[in-house]
C-alpha cells in the first residue's frame, strides 16, 4: 500500500505535468481505473511501467520511487511485495515456517543471474524427441513443410486433431469447468521454486496470484473442442510444471535418468497424456489476420499478420518469436463462463491488441463484474462484434507441447471486414508481454517461408502460425498467396 502523503504527491505530480487520469491512462497505455488504483494506493505501478512514468511525469527514476515508495526489483521490499503470494504458496507445500521462501529467495536474488540466449527451436523439438523415444499409438510430433524449409515441433497431436476449422460459437467451444475435487498435486521441487523465483525477480516476471485452468479431459472432433477443467492458482504451475522449460534449457544431456525434474513429472509419453494425473495447464494462442483494401504504396488487398517477439517478462517463451494473442488459459471472472476457449481469445484481444489494462490478470484484484461486458468493450472490439461476418475465430489444431507438457489450443482470428484497418489499424499497438511486433503481407510468400525457419520460434507459436496458415490458405481466396504448408508423415 502507498502512503496518504505519497498518494497525495503521485495526485500532484501528474497535475503539475498537465494531465488527467484519462490523458496518463491513455499515454500510458492502461485504463483510467488503474491511475485510479495507483493514486488510491490499492496497488502502485509495476517495474516495466516505471521509465515511461517517471518520463510522463517529469521525474528520474530514483524520484519516482521515492515519490510512490518503490525499490528496484532486487530489493528486498519488492521481493515482499510484488512475489509475496508465490512466498506464502512455496512456505506452504514445502513445509518451511513464514517467511522462510522470501528469505532463501532474496539471498539466491543477490547472485547475479548467468543469462542465457535462448536455445534454438529445432535443437528444443530434437532433444525432446530423442527423451521422448517411446511411442503413443495415433500420436505425432507436429511437423510441417513450406516450399524448401522443414520444419519439426515439440507438440505432440494426432491427426484428427489438426485442421479443425471449428468455430469457437457457443455450440462448438465446449470446455466446461468441473468440480476440482481429488485433483493431482505436483511435488515440490524446493530448490528449483527459488531459483525460479530469483530469476522472476532479476528480469521482472510476472508471478500473478491468479486462478489458471488444468486440462482433465478433452474431446476434440472437428465440430468441437471440449473438455473438462478445474482451477488451480497459476503459482503452482509456475513452481512446478514450468520449472521444465528452464532444466530443459540447462540440461548438458537430455536424456532419461539425467534430468531430475521431467523424470519426475513427465518421463514418457503415457504420462504426458495421463491429464487426471498431473498438472496440465496451458493456453489460447491466435494467428491474427487483418483484412486490408488495396494501396497504391503497398499493392493489392491482402491480409496483415502479425507475428510478436516475446519480452523477458512473461513467464514461458521469453525471447521467442509467437503469434499473437497468446495467454494462459484461466477465468478472468467468471470462472464457468469462461472455461470456453473463445472468452479467453476475445480477452486477450482486448488486451494484447486493443490496450485493455484493465483485463489483464497481471496487475490486481479484479473489480469489475463483468470486465467484458459490451458498454466496456474498447472501440475496435465493438465495431467488430456489433455486426456478424467482421470477425472469424476458429480453432485450428490442438496438442500438449512436450517443453512443459502444456495444452496449446491453436486458433485463427480473421477480421474479414477490410474497413477495419483503415478506421482502427492505428489502435492496434501489443501489450507489454511482446518487446516487439512484426507484420508480414500474405501476399509475400519468400518473406512468410523465411519466417517460418527462423529458430528464435517457440515450439507452440509456430505450431499455431503454421496451422493458422492452412487455414487462411483455404478461406483467403486471391489475398493469399503463400507456398502451401504441407504436413509431416
Amino acid at each position: 500500500m502507498v502512503s496518504v502523503r505519497r498518494r497525495k504527491e503521485l495526485v500532484s505530480a501528474r497535475k503539475a505535468a498537465g494531465l488527467t487520469q484519462e490523458n496518463l491512462a491513455g499515454v500510458m497505455g492502461v485504463d483510467r481505473t488503474t491511475v485510479i488504483r495507483w493514486e488510491a494506493g490499492d496497488y502502485a505501478p509495476l517495474p516495466y511501467q516505471w521509465p515511461k512514468l517517471a518520463k510522463v511525469l517529469g521525474r528520474t527514476a530514483d524520484e519516482l520511487r521515492e515519490l510512490i515508495g518503490l525499490h528496484p526489483p532486487n530489493g528486498t521490499a519488492e521481493l515482499g511485495s510484488a512475489l509475496e503470494p508465490a512466498f506464502g504458496w512455496l512456505d506452504r507445500h514445502a513445509g518451511w515456517s513464514p517467511g522462510t521462501a522470501r528469505g532463501r529467495v532474496a539471498i539466491a536474488a543477490s547472485v547475479k543471474p548467468h543469462s542465457d540466449a535462448p536455445v534454438g527451436r529445432s535443437r528444443v523439438a530434437a532433444a525432446l524427441a530423442n527423451y521422448y523415444s517411446d511411442s503413443v499409438p495415433g500420436h505425432v510430433l507436429y511437423a510441417a513443410r513450406c516450399g524448401q524449409v522443414e520444419v519439426a515441433t515439440s507438440v505432440l497431436t494426432r491427426p484428427d486433431w489438426l485442421d479443425l476449422a471449428c468455430p469457437l460459437t457457443a455450440e462448438n467451444d465446449r470446455i466446461v469447468l468441473s468440480a476440482n475435487e481429488n485433483a493431482a498435486r505436483e511435488p515440490v521441487d524446493e530448490v528449483g521454486a527459488v531459483r525460479r523465483l530469483a530469476e522472476a525477480a532479476a528480469d521482472d516476471v510476472r508471478i500473478a496470484d491468479v486462478p489458471l485452468y488444468r486440462l482433465t479431459d478433452v474431446q476434440i472432433r472437428p465440430e468441437m473442442v471440449g473438455g473438462d477443467v478445474h482451477v488451480v492458482p497459476f503459482v503452482e504451475y509456475a513452481l512446478s510444471m514450468d520449472l521444465l522449460e528452464r532444466e530443459l534449457h540447462h540440461s548438458r544431456a537430455v536424456q532419461p535418468g539425467r534430468m531430475p525434474l521431467r523424470d519426475r513429472y513427465l518421463p514418457d509419453l503415457q504420462a504426458v497424456l495421463d491429464l487426471p494425473g498431473r498438472l496440465c495447464a496451458g493456453g489460447v494462442l491466435a494467428l491474427t489476420a487483418i483484412a486490408r483494401p488495396a494501396d497504391p504504396f503497398r499493392g493489392e488487398a491482402d491480409y496483415l499478420l502479425l507475428v510478436q517477439e516475446r519480452s523477458r517478462h512473461v513467464v514461458n517463451a521469453a525471447r521467442r518469436l509467437a503469434v499473437i494473442p497468446k495467454s494462459f488459459h484461466g477465468p478472468l471472472a467468471d470462472q464457468r463462463a469462461d472455461a470456453r476457449i473463445g472468452a479467453t481469445l476475445r480477452r486477450e484481444l482486448e488486451e494484447e491488441l486493443f490496450g485493455r489494462g484493465d483485463v489483464d490478470r497481471t496487475t490486481g484484484v479484479q473489480r469489475a463484474a463483468d470486465p467484458m461486458h459490451p458498454a466496456r468493450l474498447s472501440a475496435p472490439m465493438r465495431w467488430l462484434t456489433d455486426q456478424p461476418g467482421r470477425l472469424r475465430m476458429e480453432c485450428t489444431g490442438f496438442g500438449f507441447n512436450l517443453v512443459s507438457g502444456n495444452y496449446e489450443v491453436a486458433s485463427l482470428v480473421v477480421i474479414e471486414d477490410e474497413e477495419f484497418w483503415p478506421r482502427f489499424g492505428g489502435d492496434v499497438e501489443a501489450n507489454w508481454e511482446a518487446a516487439g511486433l512484426r507484420q508480414y503481407s500474405t501476399l509475400d510468400g519468400d518473406l512468410i517461408t523465411e519466417l517460418i525457419g527462423d529458430e528464435t520460434w517457440s515450439n507452440e507459436g509456430l505450431f499455431a502460425f503454421l496451422q493458422g496458415l492452412r487455414r487462411l490458405s483455404e478461406i483467403g481466396g486471391e489475398r493469399v498467396r503463400i507456398p502451401a504448408v504441407e504436413l509431416g508423415r
